[in-house]
C-alpha cells in the first residue's frame, strides 16, 4: 500500500513538472515578443501636396495586426515575410505578378485595380498603412498623409525606396525595418540574401561590359504620341537601370523634355512601359509606331532596334521585384551572356 502511494505521488509530481515545462515553452515565444517591443523606426512624413520628405519616428508597442498595403508590390513583400494573414487590404492591383507568391496574393482583399483614397483605406480598419510614399496624401488617389493617419492612431511605414534619394539598396533597409516591426528578422534576412544573390548574378553576367549605354524613358500609351519623362528626381528608377549599365541621359534635366531634345540627345536605348499586365497598348504596337516614326528615324536607338519594354511596376513600384525587371531587361539586351 505504501509502495502504491509513493508511486502515485511520484507520477503526480512528474505530471505537474511536465505541465509547468509545457507552460514555460508555450509562454516563451510570447515572452520573447514582449521583450522585443517597443520598436522605434525612423521613417518619413511630408506635408499634404508637398514633395519634401522629412524624418519622422514611428514607435511600435507591438506588431501591427491589420495592414493596408497601398500597392501590389508592397503586399507581395509582406507575403515573402510570412505576413499574409495580417494584410487587411491592397490597393493599386496592377503590374507583373511575382510567381513565388502569386497564389497567396490571389487570396488577399484586393480593393481596387487603381490607387485608393483615404475613405477606402480607412474602411479596412488598419493599424498600419504601408507602401509607396507618393500615395500618402489626402487626395482621392491617396490613403491620407502620414500626419493625418498618425493623428487617428494609425501607424505608417513609407518605403524608403520610394522617397527622393532612395535606391535599390533602400529595399534592403525597408526589409530590415519590416523584420523589426513584425519581429520576423530571420525571414527578413533570408529574403535580403536571396535578393542580393540575384543582384550579384546580374553584375557577374555583365562584368565584361565596360561602358554604360545612355537611355531615355518614353512614358507613352498612345502610339501616336511620343512623351519623354526626364525622371530627374526618380533616384530609385535611375539607380535600378545602373544594374544593367544604362544611364538616364535626362537625369539632370529639370524641365520638360521635348521630342526635339530627345533627338538631339540621341540616346543608345529607348525604354517604354510594358502595359500588358493592365490590358493597355501592347509593347509591340508602341515599338512598331516608334520605329516607323519618320521624325525619329535618325536616332541610334531606332536604327539599331534598341527599344525595350519594362513593366511599369518594375520601374515605379519601388519594390524588391524591380530586380526581376532588370534581370529580364539584361537578358533581352545581352542574350548571349545569359545562355
Amino acid at each position: 500500500m505504501k509502495k502504491h502511494l509513493l508511486l502515485t505521488a511520484g507520477i503526480a509530481a512528474m505530471l505537474v513538472l511536465s505541465a509547468c515545462g509545457n507552460a514555460a515553452k508555450t509562454s516563451e515565444p510570447a515572452a520573447q515578443a514582449a521583450s522585443h517591443y517597443p520598436v522605434t523606426i525612423e521613417n518619413f512624413t511630408k506635408a499634404e501636396g508637398g514633395t519634401t520628405w522629412e524624418k519622422k519616428e514611428q514607435v511600435f508597442d507591438k506588431a501591427p495586426e491589420r495592414i493596408m498595403a497601398n500597392t501590389r508590390p508592397a503586399a507581395e513583400l509582406l507575403l515573402h515575410l510570412g505576413l499574409g494573414d495580417k494584410i487587411a487590404g491592397v490597393g493599386a492591383n496592377f503590374g507583373a505578378p511575382d510567381p513565388a507568391v502569386e497564389s497567396e496574393y490571389k487570396k488577399l482583399n484586393i480593393l481596387s485595380d487603381e490607387y485608393v483614397g483615404k475613405e477606402v483605406t480607412l474602411g479596412t480598419n488598419p493599424d498600419l498603412v504601408y507602401g509607396r510614399g507618393g500615395l500618402f496624401d489626402n487626395a482621392d488617389w491617396g490613403g491620407g498623409t502620414v500626419d493625418t493617419l498618425n493623428g487617428m492612431g494609425i501607424k505608417t511605414y513609407v518605403l524608403e525606396s520610394s522617397v527622393t534619394g532612395g535606391t535599390y539598396d533602400s529595399i534592403y533597409k525597408d526589409i530590415e525595418h519590416l523584420g523589426e516591426i513584425f519581429n520576423v528578422q530571420d525571414k527578413a534576412e533570408s529574403f535580403i540574401q536571396e535578393l542580393k544573390g540575384k543582384q550579384e548574378g546580374i553584375a557577374s553576367k555583365l562584368a565584361g561590359i565596360q561602358a554604360e549605354k545612355t537611355f531615355a524613358y518614353l512614358h507613352m500609351s498612345d502610339p501616336k504620341e511620343v512623351s519623354v519623362y526626364a525622371a530627374q528626381q526618380e533616384t530609385f528608377f535611375n539607380d535600378a537601370f545602373k544594374m544593367v549599365k544604362l544611364d538616364n541621359v535626362f537625369k539632370n534635366e529639370t524641365g520638360e523634355v521635348s521630342v526635339e531634345m530627345l533627338i538631339q540627345a540621341d540616346p543608345d536605348v529607348l525604354i517604354i512601359p510594358d502595359w500588358s499586365t493592365t490590358g493597355g497598348t501592347t509593347q509591340d504596337k508602341l515599338k512598331e509606331a516608334l520605329y516607323a516614326n519618320p521624325k525619329l528615324s535618325s536616332m541610334k536607338a531606332i536604327k539599331n532596334k534598341q527599344i525595350y519594354a519594362v513593366d511599369y511596376n518594375y520601374m515605379f513600384g519601388y519594390g524588391y521585384n524591380t530586380i526581376d525587371g532588370m534581370e529580364n531587361l539584361a537578358k533581352e539586351m545581352y542574350p548571349d551572356l545569359f545562355k
